[in-house]
């Protein structure tokens, strides 16, 4: 598989918001790698923070799940709930591929570079229902809060319709 460049890079996707009219707000910081890191940088912004992760299904479709940080993912029974195949993590040049990020970048804002609507969007209820979140503008050397109206223009944009799940009522 040869890696292709990505339509949108972190500038022109924060352009592309402006130009939206969406109402951001972007934080530029150290590089943070998973969850747990950059505490202190999150204690500097409102709402909830996320964890993404990309995956592939035993069948090759390509997913993508954004949740809150703290949310528990069962990776085990999820495959059932959402209609996939066995769930395995997808492979950086996958990931490139298809939201044009690295790993430790994965973010629901990765969405713009996917236009052939390969990946399948899978969003945390707490997510849903939260009045901020905070992503990685496909850089994790900055996060961008946007308030949730204006997430889901984002997603409108994108002509996206995530399957919403309560990862919480999953045993």
């Amino acid at each position: 598989m040869q890696m292709t460049e990505p339509l949108y890079t972190p500038e022109k996707l924060l352009r592309a918001l402006d130009d939206l009219g969406l109402k951001t707000s972007t934080l530029h910081h150290e590089a943070v790698f998973r969850v747990g890191e950059g505490d202190d940088i999150k204690s500097q912004l409102p709402g909830a923070h996320t964890k993404n992760l990309f995956l592939k299904d035993d069948k090759g479709q390509l997913w993508l799940i954004s949740a809150e940080q703290t949310t528990r993912i069962n990776l085990k029974a999820l495959p059932k709930i959402i209609g996939s195949g066995r769930l395995s993590f997808g492979s950086e040049e996958r990931l490139y591929n298809a939201l044009g990020v690295r790993p430790g970048s994965v973010t629901a804002l990765g969405l713009v570079n996917d236009s052939r609507h390969t990946v399948r969007f899978v969003l945390d209820k707490v997510l849903y229902d939260a009045d901020i979140v905070n992503f990685h503008p496909l850089t994790n050397t900055a996060t961008t809060a946007l308030p949730q109206a204006e997430f889901r223009k984002f997603l409108a944009w994108q002509t996206r319709d995530p399957l919403v799940i309560d990862f919480a009522a999953i045993p």
